[in-house]
C-alpha cells in the first residue's frame, strides 16, 4: 500500500502550467522545489543582497515544511544554486545560521543566471521523517 500524498501549492500561476508542486509530503518524506528569495513589487526580497535573498529563500522553506508538519531540524539534503561562485561565502554563512545545529549534507552549485525571477541563489532542501533518526 502506497503512502499517503500531500502537495502544497504556493499559488504561482506556473505551477499548474508546469505541473509541479511548491512541497509534497510521501509518508515521512517531504520534499520542495528549489526556492528563490520572495519576490516583492517584482523584484527579489533583498534586492541584490544576496544574503538576505537567501534568508528570504530558507523562510519560505520552512514556512512550506511547517504546512507538511515539518520543521527545519528534520532536513537532511540542502543545494545552494549560486549564478556566481566567488560569492559562495554569502549564501554559506546564512545557510549556517539557519542549519549550524542541523548540518545537513549540502552542496553549492554555480548555474548560468536565472531569467525566471533574477534571483542569486536558490535552497532545495531534503528533510528526514520529523524524529526519524533521534534517539
Amino acid at each position: 500500500m502506497l503512502a499517503e500524498r500531500r502537495t502544497l501549492s504556493s499559488g504561482a500561476r506556473w505551477e499548474p502550467l508546469v505541473g509541479y508542486s511548491r512541497a509534497v509530503r510521501v509518508g515521512d518524506w517531504i520534499s520542495v522545489a528549489g526556492t528563490t528569495a520572495e519576490v516583492v513589487n517584482g523584484q527579489p526580497a533583498g534586492g541584490t543582497d544576496l544574503a538576505e535573498q537567501t534568508r528570504s529563500a530558507i523562510r519560505r522553506i520552512v514556512a512550506a515544511l511547517g504546512q507538511l508538519g515539518g520543521q527545519l531540524s528534520d532536513v537532511v539534503r540542502t543545494r545552494i544554486f549560486l549564478t556566481d561562485i566567488t560569492r559562495w561565502e554569502e549564501a554559506g554563512r546564512v545557510h549556517g545560521e539557519f542549519f549550524a545545529g542541523v548540518r545537513p549534507v549540502a552542496s553549492m552549485i554555480e548555474i548560468r543566471p536565472s531569467s525566471i525571477l533574477g534571483c542569486s541563489s536558490r535552497s532545495r532542501p531534503t528533510p528526514s521523517s520529523p524524529g526519524a533518526g533521534r534517539s
